[in-house]
């Protein structure tokens, strides 16, 4: 795969990152119902893909298990601040990973922060100040924040956890065992919970065309694209496109939705993903 050709891919795989949220619309399901399905899917076919790959394969291991509950706490609490407010709200909630990933990476014993440290944890603290309409957790707004906010946070533990896999194994094979680990995790909970036995019975043609097109488009698409880019696209470049995903889902949100956010979320979301932006030069700085 060229430069030309990788850049399409990845740019292809963050437009389907942003698409996803818009299925938090579109599917009138409880958000535990949503992402069980999506990781089932996305399990099924990401393994057919590692077994029909040649070479050797790492055997599962234990650790994996905790990739795969902060998987579903991530992709529930995302859903969840989607269904509660709306898609801007949710994507602006979770563009706060910088600053959590700033915190977990930040080395024990720090007495300081470089100027990129502090100008990304100003930002972004100001940039969600800047979408709270009024501070009630009556608010949908303040709701859906909050949530995209916990969506945000496991999201940068996810990415610090996933980087002791990636030295000794192949980042599709932690992206299949993350998902099914993921979905089984949600086993129990998704069929014990009652209100999501509810929403079953809400499951029709439909739910499960929009099912499978998010798992098999948005999940194990989107993610083979991701990776296949990544052997021609360097890290920083990567991680400024990746920044991109909430430009990219409110755009959709904005065609296919009718969604039209008001000019506090546009200002607090344009401080938020500059503060990804800033976060990208400070990784790239420290390489």
């Amino acid at each position: 795969m060229n430069h030309a050709l990788a850049l399409l891919a990845l740019h292809a795989a963050v437009l389907l990152f942003g698409f996803a949220g818009l299925f938090g619309k579109w599917l009138a399901l409880s958000p535990l119902l949503i992402v069980f399905a999506r990781t089932t899917v996305a399990a099924a076919v990401l393994g057919l893909v590692r077994w029909a790959t040649p070479g050797r394969r790492p055997p599962f291991a234990l650790p994996l298990l905790a990739n795969g509950a902060v998987l579903a706490l991530h992709w529930v609490s995302f859903f969840a601040a989607i269904q509660v407010s709306d898609v801007a709200t949710g994507l602006l909630g979770y563009a706060s990973f910088p600053l959590f990933t700033l915190l977990l990476e930040r080395p024990p014993g720090s007495a300081s922060w470089r100027w990129r440290d502090r100008a990304t944890a100003l930002l972004v603290v100001v940039g969600l100040v800047l979408m709270v309409p009024e501070f009630t957790l009556a608010n949908r707004t303040v709701a859906g924040l909050l949530w995209g906010i916990v969506s945000g946070f496991t999201f940068a533990l996810l990415a610090v956890i996933n980087r002791r896999h990636a030295a000794h194994r192949p980042a599709a094979d932690i992206a299949f065992w993350q998902n099914l680990c993921a979905a089984l995790t949600l086993l129990p909970v998704t069929f014990i919970a009652s209100g999501v036995l509810r929403s079953t019975d809400a499951v029709g043609g439909r739910e499960i065309a929009l099912l499978l097109a998010l798992g098999l488009v948005c999940t194990a698409l989107a993610h083979t694209l991701f990776i296949a880019s990544l052997k021609a696209i360097t890290a920083r470049t990567a991680s400024v496109v990746v920044a991109l995903e909430p430009v990219y889902g409110i755009a959709l949100a904005f065609v296919l939705l009718g969604e039209r956010p008001g000019a506090r979320v546009y200002a607090g979301g344009a401080l938020i993903v500059v503060s990804a932006l800033v976060a990208t030069g400070r990784r790239a700085a420290t390489r």
